[in-house]
């Protein structure tokens, strides 16, 4: 059975998604529709990749993911289809996928250009499904568009290295349910500059000398429940894309706070590494 995804901008309060299944059912009826997510925050590329990065592999080979973010058609944000990993990407030309792609290389991208198709601001109803569900049903790339190289690529927030390799400086790109801050900076990237030194990781006023594996890393299990770091503590590791993750243990961000706002982190902010 085939499978479309959907990850959007959208919410749950308008009609946009439950248009978008209607359509895509009345087109496929058999297909198998999953939400990734429709609360990416509005237009935030760099949010939409992350996410879509961490999820399109849980889904088999052939899968067609619909992405609707940022996706009005402009001279400067073409419509694309994109084979890459053995997954169909049907997204705007703004840098969403390029965080797939800047690992692994696409097999084959597409310009879409559907004859007569409606351009208006409901592109992802009036282009994106029609494209996905003609992937859907086994047809190729080359039937809806013609070739495309020029993808865009998201360069804004690549870690930095300086001071003779002794700093990395990263940025906050997601900012998960339980405010815990994701940055861009990969466990590799991280591995391959430290050569075994000791570090501190440095947000804002705090310093953090141990990234763990997990968020109960933070507990010394050998001493008295009254003597353990626990809940409420700060705390940063390598979350299970490969990230450096801070955040507050077993904290909820809706009551006390998470690590976002305790720390004082939002989207973009600098966050460093100084090996010592």
């Amino acid at each position: 059975m085939a499978i479309i995804t959907l990850t959007t901008d959208f919410g749950v309060k308008d009609h946009f998604v439950g248009a978008i299944k209607g359509t895509i059912l009345s087109n496929l009826p058999e297909v198998n529709i999953v939400d990734i997510s429709h609360a990416i925050s509005p237009f935030n590329i760099q949010e939409c990749a992350y996410i879509l990065k961490n999820a399109y592999q849980s889904f088999p080979a052939g899968t067609v993911h619909i992405v609707g973010v940022d996706s009005e058609l402009s001279p400067e944000n073409q419509h694309i289809a994109v084979l890459v990993d053995g997954h169909y990407f049907v997204s705007a030309n703004n840098g969403v996928i390029s965080l797939i792609t800047s690992e692994i290389a696409p097999d084959n991208i597409v310009e879409i250009n559907i004859p007569d198709s409606n351009q208006s601001s409901f592109p992802v109803l009036n282009v994106f499904v029609q494209v996905a569900c003609h992937i859907a049903r086994g047809g190729k790339l080359e039937v809806v568009g013609k070739p495309f190289k020029n993808l865009k690529e998201l360069r804004e927030f690549e870690p930095r290295i300086s001071n003779d390799g002794k700093t990395i400086s990263g940025n906050v790109i997601y900012i998960d349910n339980y405010g815990n801050v994701v940055t861009n900076i990969q466990r590799a990237l991280f591995e391959a500059y430290r050569n075994g030194r000791n570090f501190e990781v440095i947000a804002r006023t705090n310093k953090i000398k141990t990234i763990h594996d997990s968020y109960n890393g933070l507990i010394n299990f050998d001493l008295e429940k009254g003597q353990r770091k626990g809940p409420g503590d700060a705390l940063a590791l390598f979350n299970s894309a490969g990230y450096i993750e801070l955040a507050i243990y077993k904290s909820d961000l809706n009551t006390v706070g998470g690590a976002s706002t305790l720390l004082g982190l939002g989207y973009r902010d600098t966050v460093t590494i100084n090996f010592l």
